[in-house]
Parts: structure tokens; C-alpha cells; sequence
């Protein structure tokens, strides 16, 4: 059965390929443009004609990817072709500390585009977007904002618990963190609070929609990159009757939401020009708020409770920590800004998360000029890419990399460029705030609840644009007052 589903699975993609094979024989002979007969270029295959190495890169996953190019090439940059693209991959901190300079400038795979933005949006240049979608993102997470956001987190966060996870003796985690962090973006951003079916109805388009984004670009039907189009659409259809309803509303001031709540802020947003956006301009912004704010977060929470759950010593300093945040605040009294702070031991905890299993593997970008790196010229319109794994795992910058020890975050931390989860540079993902919120938040609510324990401790973990666990990580979980 598990073959059958391989070759089911990869069908659409040979069945493609054999299409292509009658193009003009010369796209298979031909040999790439160096941008210069002088230019010293990385190392590296582009593979196929038109495909280059994507089938490879995503059916091995990122980390194994680039781990086998290092070890073949041994150098800190190598060229490949993904996407369609030819991409220098950047490794190691001074790779990183590159990607993060102004010497490359956003850039986002066909594949992210057509799933993520409307066809007149989608072929907006990529830097002029992600400002755009920059100075939004600020707006909905600047600091006033974050702070209102905790109590609403920890509400929600105990509702799930009490629905979820209470009376049960054992739960997959993942399925369930995935759905917590969608409800819980899609309350604060879209504020849609008593809908459950059409909630429910997003949440399926948005497994298409993420399966598809980092998939091989064949638009065929069956295919993910497909799937994950379609679902891009409805979900977009979906937000703008919303925000046009709210936007009606707010004119005719009939709205019984305060004007201080979430959507309403984000529609008095302005572009650079100072005009408010479109329904469809917004409906774009939102799904990657939701995008970047679900999938990474419910990735990471659910690899602190396994860690948690595989590490009694470690479980145990967070236990004693949240416990003394909880046995401070009052029968039913929320969780407050100020409480996060105090959880300084639980955010090494999910630092150290990040580092062995990171949720994002790295980034893209393109050149804006020729550039020389680590005696390698790379031209200018190259795309490139880097990834957390290649200094994550690193003994230079973290000796025993495999061993899960939280004390590397303390005092100064990691060297510069060295943990990068959340990118850096003028491009930092300027979510990082929600996140450590949103975990935190989750933690205390089950450490205060529950004892852990793992269930599969050999669960099969796969590597593609997240880490997956195979089996769903079911943890046996036992109140405390039991």
C-alpha cells in the first residue's frame, strides 16, 4: 500500500514530464549563461531542463538537500536550479549574514505567489510587496496590539484544552496545535467569532494552500501546486465578502465590534500614497498573516511538548516556573503581558526548539548586483537561499548540536547570524513577537495541566517546507490532580 500511494503520488508529476520531453532539444543541451566569461561561479548542478533539481529538493526535504551539496561541495555557497530558477544557496553565519544585507532583495517562488496572491497581485515585483505587506503586518503586531492579544490568547487556549484535551488519556498534538493556532490567527485577524462551519471550511483550504506553496510549479488538476491555487481562491473569496461586509458596516457605523478591534484597524491602513487598500489587496495580506502566524507556530509548539515530554528534567524547570505564575494570579484571572516575561526558563525551552527542529527552514532572496562570496562570483538577477540547518546543527557555533540544552540561550546567547528561526537583517519576520506569545501562552496552559509522556519515541519525522511528525506525535497526557 505505501508504494501504491508513492506512485499515486508522483504520477502527476511523471505523467508532466513526459509532456515536456518533445521540447526543442536544445533546452537540454544548452549551457547556462555565466553573466560573464570571467566569473568564477559556485559549484553545482541546475539538473533537469526546466525542472532543474525541484523534484529532488522537494521530495528529500531541505535539511537532507542542502546536507548532501555541503558535504559534496564543501564550500559555504553552491549553485542549483529550483523553481525554475537558477539559486546560489548561502550556508554557514557569514552566508546568513549575507542573505540578510541589502545586497539582495525579496523574492518568492511561482509556487508562493499563485497560491498565496490574487492573479492581478501576484505578478507585483516581489520587494514592492513585501513592503506592502510590511508596513501592514506592523500595524496589526505593533507592541499596544500584542499586549491585548494575551488574555485573548490564554482564553482561547483554555477553551481548546477544555475541548481538546481534558478527559482524554491521550492526544496527537500536532493535528491539534495546527488547529488552535489557525482558530486563534483567524479570531484576531478576520474576527470571526461564531461561525464555526465556515471557520472550519478555511482551515481545510488552508492545508492545500500550504502543501502547495514549496511544491513542484505543475498546474495540472491532482497535482499539490494545483490543489493549493484552488484553495488560495476560495479562501481569498472568503475574507473579502468579510472585509467588504465590515467595511459596510463601519460606514454605516453599524458594527458591534469596538473600532479598536482587529480588522477595523487593518482598514484604516494606507499604502505609501496614504489611499486605504482594496477588499482584494487586504484579502492578500491577510492570508499570508494567517499563512506565516499558523503553520511555523503549531509546528514549534508541538516540538516543545515533545521535547518536554521526552526530557522530564527539562519539563520539570518549566513546570516550576509557570506553576509560580499561576499560583499568582486569581480564580480565573488571564494570563497578562507581563506574566510572558516572567517565563524565562520556558522561552530557552522554546528557543532551543527552534534550533534542533527549526518550523521554518530558511529563505529566498535575488541578487540586486554581481556579487563575490567565498572566492565565488554570483550575478546579478541570481536567486538565493539560505537555511537555519546549516549553522543549527553546526559544532562550531553549538558543540553537541544534538543534544537539547536550553542554558545555550542564556546571558548573551548564540553568536551573530548563528540562530536564525526568524530570519534577521532589515527582513526579520516581523511575527517573532506573536510567536513567542502564542507559545508561551500554549505551554502554560498545558504544562499547568498536564505530565507528558511520549508514546512513540522513534515517530518518524519528515522534513519538507516543515517538519512533519509522520504519526501526528501522540503524547499520553496525565493531569496533575489526577
Amino acid at each position: 500500500m505505501a508504494m501504491q500511494s508513492i506512485v499515486m503520488n508522483f504520477f502527476p508529476y511523471v505523467f508532466a514530464l513526459l509532456l515536456i520531453l518533445p521540447l526543442p532539444i536544445f533546452l537540454v543541451f544548452r549551457k547556462p549563461k555565466n553573466g560573464g566569461s570571467n566569473m568564477k561561479l559556485p559549484p553545482g548542478s541546475c539538473g533537469w531542463p526546466v525542472f532543474g533539481e525541484s523534484f529532488k529538493y522537494v521530495s528529500i526535504g531541505t535539511q537532507q538537500f542542502i546536507g548532501e551539496k555541503r558535504r559534496k561541495y564543501l564550500t559555504d555557497v553552491f549553485q542549483t536550479s529550483l523553481f525554475g530558477q537558477k539559486m546560489a544557496v548561502f550556508c554557514g553565519a557569514q552566508g546568513n549574514k549575507f542573505a540578510f544585507t541589502k545586497l539582495v532583495t525579496s523574492w518568492w517562488p511561482v509556487t508562493v505567489k499563485k497560491t498565496l496572491f490574487s492573479p492581478e497581485f501576484s505578478h507585483m515585483p516581489v520587494d514592492e510587496a513585501s513592503a506592502a505587506m510590511h508596513r501592514f503586518v506592523h500595524e496589526i503586531l505593533k507592541p499596544e496590539a500584542l499586549k491585548n492579544y494575551v488574555p485573548v490568547m490564554d482564553a482561547m487556549a483554555r477553551e481548546h484544552v477544555e475541548s481538546k484535551w481534558d478527559g482524554n488519556d491521550v492526544v496527537k498534538v500536532h493535528p491539534l496545535s495546527k488547529e488552535y493556532t489557525f482558530n486563534l490567527a483567524y479570531r484576531l485577524f478576520v474576527n470571526v467569532l461564531d461561525d464555526v462551519e465556515h471557520v472550519r471550511r478555511i482551515f481545510k483550504h488552508f492545508a492545500l494552500v500550504t502543501s502547495g506553496m514549496f511544491s513542484v510549479p505543475i498546474n495540472l488538476p491532482g497535482t499539490a501546486y494545483n490543489r493549493g491555487i484552488k484553495g488560495g481562491k476560495i479562501i481569498r473569496e472568503e475574507i473579502v465578502k468579510i472585509i467588504t461586509k465590515r467595511r459596510q458596516e463601519m460606514e454605516k457605523k453599524e458594527s458591534t465590534l469596538p473600532s479598536t478591534d482587529c480588522l477595523s484597524r487593518m482598514l484604516l491602513v494606507t499604502d505609501e500614497n496614504g489611499k486605504f487598500m482594496s477588499a482584494k489587496e487586504m484579502s492578500n495580506y491577510i492570508i499570508g498573516l494567517l499563512i506565516g502566524s499558523y503553520e511555523s507556530t503549531s509546528t514549534a509548539v508541538s516540538f516543545v511538548l515533545k521535547y518536554l515530554a521526552e526530557l522530564p528534567h527539562i519539563y520539570d524547570k518549566v513546570y516550576k516556573e509557570l506553576m509560580e505564575i499561576a499560583k499568582s494570579k486569581g480564580e480565573g484571572e488571564l494570563l497578562k503581558w507581563e506574566d510572558i516575561q516572567k517565563m524565562r526558563y520556558s522561552w530557552n525551552v522554546v528557543c532551543e526548539t527552534l534550533r534542533v527542529t527549526p518550523p521554518v527552514q530558511g529563505g529566498f532572496r535575488e541578487l540586486v548586483t554581481d556579487v563575490s562570496f567565498s572566492g565565488f562570483t554570483i550575478p546579478k538577477g541570481y536567486k538565493a537561499s539560505w537555511t537555519a540547518y546549516t549553522t543549527h546543527k553546526d559544532p562550531e557555533y553549538f558543540p553537541d548540536p544534538e543534544k537539547f540544552d536550553p542554558s545555550r540561550f542564556e546571558g548573551n546567547g548564540p553568536a551573530p547570524y548563528t540562530f536564525v528561526p526568524f530570519g534577521g537583517g532589515p527582513r526579520v519576520c516581523c511575527g517573532r513577537e506573536y510567536a513567542r506569545l502564542e507559545v508561551l501562552v500554549f505551554i502554560y496552559n498545558i504544562v499547568t495541566k498536564f505530565k507528558l509522556e511520549i508514546i512513540n519515541p522513534q515517530e518518524k519525522i519528515v522534513f519538507h517546507s516543515f517538519p512533519i511528525p509522520m504519526e501526528g506525535l501522540p503524547l499520553r497526557i496525565i493531569g496533575h490532580n489526577a
